[in-house]
């Protein structure tokens, strides 16, 4: 029964079983390696704000600056082209090039001499970056049946979690007996060699398209037919808001507990890091098996399990924020960090299962486009452009800047809950439009 839907999948989304030249888990696992450094870099910022404010005599507005935009914009734009080129080209040469890309520009961060220099060497790291998501969730698609798909993607989502500590961790321990560059420095040289491991040992699938010879579709032409798809439609916007929600509190958080508790900035980031990182990693894997299962009987349950999650993950995320005492904080870590970290892999799930293989790459980029562009780009900005409009105690105007982003987490999830009612035409329909 398995095997024949394997075969079903296969004629549905034209993908070929991966040539053996590459164990699947390896491919996994070293994606994860790649992915670490990915999230890692990105979040080294937000265990540093602290002493680089002092250093460049900065505000909140500026350092949200640069975990947002000066970093997500040209990431999310880039990404289109970049998979567009991986839905042509080998995904594992363009995933290592991109892997150079943003390491050289992590180690370029720790040599900035200013506050714009900085924010040039985050503009690099995102061009980077740029070149990872789309081409790794499809490589790990080509190489995994449906029926896994949920336990690959929740494995190569730790990379969120993991990394995140990585930055939260390892970046204040680093600077601590030295200055905030070395951890920089340190993170980027690193990149450089898993990034070169996994060109070594990676190789592409032979035969990615089975029963279509076509080329893929024209930009703009695939843009407009997924745009008429109402699931992916909803599922993309209810993501979008879900991360804005989620990512302000991420990377404001080390900042908000420093304040909030009196605590030093390296051991505020070690508390935030471990406490909401190592449950983020447990409801990543429980989710991901989850959805493994409950898609068998009905293909839309990792969304109603998504919207669910989110929405008590934005709830109890607000309620962190105001939390008075660091003791209670530290327990309602736990759920926060459960579901925080469990209810993407449902979208990313029914996402990766609605599209074909041929513009599996491509899809995913163009809604992870409206992602980043809302959530990565607009919400480390907003919080922090209201902190500092809000002005006076810098504890309470983070919390009232995090507290008027944070619920449009809500409006996400009940969009995530819309998106499945239209999922399983909307996927028949995309198989017969890819001929």
């Amino acid at each position: 029964m398995a095997r024949q839907r394997r075969d079903a999948d296969a004629r549905l989304t034209g993908t070929a079983p991966a040539r053996r030249l590459s164990n699947k888990w390896v491919v996994l696992f070293l994606l994860l390696g790649i992915g670490l450094f990915n999230q890692g870099d990105r979040f080294l910022l937000a265990g540093l704000v602290e002493p680089i404010k002092a250093e460049f005599r900065v505000g909140d507005g500026f350092m949200g600056l640069l975990m947002g935009p000066a970093f997500a914009l040209l990431y999310s734009l880039l990404a289109i082209p970049i998979a567009r080129a991986a839905d042509r080209m080998s995904r594992i040469v363009i995933i290592v090039v991109g892997c150079m890309v943003w390491s050289a520009f992590t180690a370029a961060s720790g040599l900035a001499q200013g506050p714009w220099t900085l924010a040039g060497a985050r503009v690099g790291v995102g061009i980077g970056e740029a070149a990872f998501q789309a081409p790794a969730y499809a490589l790990i698609a080509a190489y995994f049946v449906p029926e896994q798909r949920g336990r690959a993607f929740a494995i190569m989502g730790l990379n969120t979690y993991i990394g995140q500590t990585l930055g939260y961790v390892a970046g204040p321990a680093l600077a601590a007996n030295a200055t905030w560059r070395y951890p920089f420095l340190v993170m980027g040289a690193s990149g450089l060699v898993i990034g070169l491991i996994a060109l070594l040992l990676i190789r592409e699938p032979r035969h990615r398209i089975v029963h279509s010879e076509a080329p893929p579709p024209r930009l703009s032409a695939l843009a407009a037919q997924l745009v008429g798809i109402a699931s992916y439609r909803a599922m993309m916007a209810g993501m979008a808001l879900g991360v804005l929600s989620g990512l302000s509190f991420g990377l404001w958080g080390p900042t908000l507990f420093a304040r909030a508790y009196a605590m030093p900035i390296k051991e505020a980031s070690t508390l935030f890091g471990l406490a909401f990182g190592i449950a983020g990693l447990v409801g990543m894997l429980s989710f991901g098996a989850i959805a493994d299962r409950s898609s068998k009987r009905d293909p839309t349950a990792p969304l109603r399990l998504a919207a669910l999650a989110l929405a008590a993950a934005t709830a109890l995320i607000v309620i962190v924020t105001w939390t008075p005492g660091l003791g209670v904080a530290r327990w309602l870590a736990v759920p926060c960090g459960l579901l925080g970290g469990g209810w993407s892999v449902g979208v990313v799930v029914a996402l990766q299962n609605l599209l074909p293989d041929r513009i599996r790459a491509t899809g995913t980029a163009l809604g992870m486009l409206a992602v980043n562009l809302l959530g990565a780009v607009g919400g480390p900005w907003l919080a922090g452009a209201l902190s500092d409009a809000v002005g006076g105690d810098p504890t309470h105007s983070l919390r009232i800047g995090l507290s008027i982003v944070m619920p449009l987490g809500f409006v996400g999830a009940w969009l995530i809950w819309r998106s499945r009612r239209s999922l399983v035409a909307d996927r028949e329909r995309l198989v017969e439009l890819d001929g």
